[in-house]
């Protein structure tokens, strides 16, 4: 196992057609990288009690919730995740949550789009191979 400081958490949250993201202050955090067989992590997000009415709702409404974290430092891109919440804990004036989830590879679901558009646009084969070299 890998553990990792959580440096930012939003919570990204579908509301009918759009996705409405919740930024989260942190006052601590970790991120484990489990290293198992399902490839999962273990999240800990540090936070003021007056989170717990948003994280319990949250909790009781989704099975899965998507989040974006950045790992380590401030200037690292966000890495996403699906999650499911674990646990909800109200230590003293604060609380921690703890999350398990996958991590998203977002380079390969960028490239699986460009490939559904260029398809859509009606490439094929090699037009299809050297239109996707010109736009990578």
């Amino acid at each position: 196992m890998k553990t990792f400081k959580l440096k930012s958490l939003e919570i990204l949250e579908q509301q009918g057609e759009e996705i409405k993201k919740h930024s989260i202050e942190l006052k601590d955090g970790l991120i484990i990288n489990r290293e198992d067989d399902r490839n999962q992590w273990t999240i800990e997000a540090y936070l003021d009690h007056s989170y717990l009415t948003f994280f319990n709702r949250m909790k009781e409404i989704r099975d899965e919730i998507m989040i974006q974290v950045k790992i380590t430092k401030e200037s690292n891109d966000y890495a996403t995740f699906i999650t499911s919440i674990v646990s909800i804990n109200e230590i003293g004036s604060d609380m921690n949550v703890l999350f398990l989830g996958t991590i998203i590879d977002r380079q390969k679901s960028k490239i699986e789009e460009m490939l559904v558009t260029l398809v859509e646009q009606g490439y094929e084969g090699k037009n299809l191979i050297k239109k996707f070299k010109e736009l990578t």
